[in-house]
């Protein structure tokens, strides 16, 4: 049932980006009175159609294969390789028969609508939900941070309170996760562990281990928790766990955060452990197998900042600012993160997720904010993605128009063709060693 969701928010959110990116170009062809002969959600390769009916000069349908949509202009090289129309005299109605500047509006305009979804996406989030965070005093307050494998890579320890980064006062622990300090080559983290202030200088490549998919965070405020529910069946339930249990302890090795209990999960997979839990004043011992997936079969309640965390509202004036904002920095945040992988410095096997690891991204539950979020961010990255100067993308059609209205000479058909098929072939190629990364990461390799 879980993958099921998972799958199915996928689909979703593809499908409204993809719906209204189309209708980007759709709308601007027709408004300059340019005919469209197909409108399609998803791709109906090798001609095989889930539904299709026609209206007007238009056929509307979807296709089976979930990897993108397409509108077929008329009179316009494209991915359909159709060149039958460009060998009869130009229409009025033809995409090739309107002026250069109103052939590049057409094809901005699924890119443009990308990126106004996205942003308005993060305007009404930031003004329906505004920020809530757990300051790094609380933190600092309740013993320090948990420090997970990732963050153990970097340089951090459980337990190490954070001072300053970079010189300056830390407000809260998402400052870690910001991109400005991800993608510098050097930073500086003044800590206090054990008592003593010590300066951490951190000069590994945060790009590249910070992007590997993990279970557990890189860093994290020490939350505590307890059970709040039991699954029915489970392990969990088969080893005598019980609602509003508290764990303390794992193979009698004391547990307090959350965490930390994870990790050690994870290390008994498939053995059996036993679990000392409390409640209400009374302590059991309790024998319980652990799953292959490192779980036993409950719901945590996350405890210990109970009253602390603080919230900002943003009024609707404010929330268009900061979810503008927030968007091209995001936009800002993927370029940067393109160049380091183009020059070397990332490794694109590790940094890179295609439809199953974006999928996952969504999770096993229905959760709309996270779904709108995700749904914001994939809308700004398309718009990004899109734009790039790559034949058989929006940007190589665009780049083309660009040198015809500077040079006031059109490209040549051949070249558009010839243009368009390498594209194609370096789309493919990428496409694929997507699927095999995403694959690859799947099976552990």
């Amino acid at each position: 049932m879980g993958t099921l969701i998972t799958i199915s928010q996928f689909l979703l959110s593809l499908a409204i980006l993809i719906t209204l990116h189309e209708l980007g170009h759709f709308m601007a062809a027709r408004f300059f009175g340019i005919r469209v002969e197909k409108f399609y959600l998803f791709f109906d390769a090798w001609g095989f159609k889930l539904f299709k009916f026609k209206k007007g000069d238009t056929e509307y349908g979807i296709g089976w294969l979930p990897l993108g949509g397409y509108v077929k202009i008329a009179g316009m090289v494209d991915e359909s390789l159709d060149t039958n129309q460009m060998k009869t005299e130009p229409q009025p109605w033809e995409f090739r028969s309107k002026p250069a500047w109103q052939r590049l509006i057409v094809m901005i305009g699924g890119v443009t609508v990308n990126l106004i979804l996205g942003i308005l996406i993060m305007i009404i989030i930031t003004w329906n939900q505004g920020d809530k965070y757990i300051p790094n005093s609380a933190v600092n307050e309740a013993g320090g941070i948990y420090a997970g494998p990732q963050g153990r890579q970097i340089g951090f320890l459980s337990g190490d309170k954070i001072l300053k980064i970079n010189g300056k006062p830390v407000e809260e622990l998402s400052e870690l996760y910001d991109p400005d300090f991800i993608l510098k080559d050097k930073n500086e983290v003044l800590i206090n562990r054990n008592g003593k202030d010590t300066n951490l200088v951190i000069t590994a490549n945060l790009a590249e281990i910070m992007g590997k998919t993990a279970d557990l965070p890189a860093i994290s405020p020490p939350y505590g928790f307890k059970v709040q529910s039991v699954l029915g069946g489970s392990a969990a339930d088969k080893g005598g766990l019980k609602k509003d249990d508290t764990i303390t302890a794992v193979n009698n090795k004391p547990v307090k955060v959350f965490f930390e209990f994870k990790e050690v999960l994870s290390a008994e997979k498939g053995k059996q452990i036993t679990v000392t839990a409390q409640n209400q004043g009374k302590t059991r011992e309790l024998k319980i197998a652990v799953g292959n997936d490192g779980t036993i079969g409950f719901m945590p309640d996350f405890i210990g900042f109970e009253g602390k965390e603080k919230s900002i509202e943003y009024s609707l004036l404010q929330s268009i600012g900061i979810g503008t904002s927030k968007s091209f920095k995001m936009l800002v945040d993927n370029a940067r993160g393109l160049g380091k992988v183009v020059s070397g410095k990332v490794d694109p096997r590790k940094s890179m997720a295609g439809p199953v690891g974006m999928a996952q991204m969504y999770g096993k539950t229905w959760n709309w904010l996270r779904f709108w979020s995700l749904t914001a961010m994939i809308s700004l990255v398309l718009a990004f993605m899109n734009i790039l100067p790559i034949p058989a993308l929006d940007g190589g059609h665009t780049m083309f128009l660009l040198w015809e209205i500077i040079t006031r000479k059109p490209v040549s058909e051949k070249v558009l063709y010839v243009g368009q098929i390498i594209g194609m072939v370096v789309l493919g190629s990428l496409m694929l060693f997507i699927f095999w990364v995403d694959i690859a990461r799947a099976l552990g390799f």
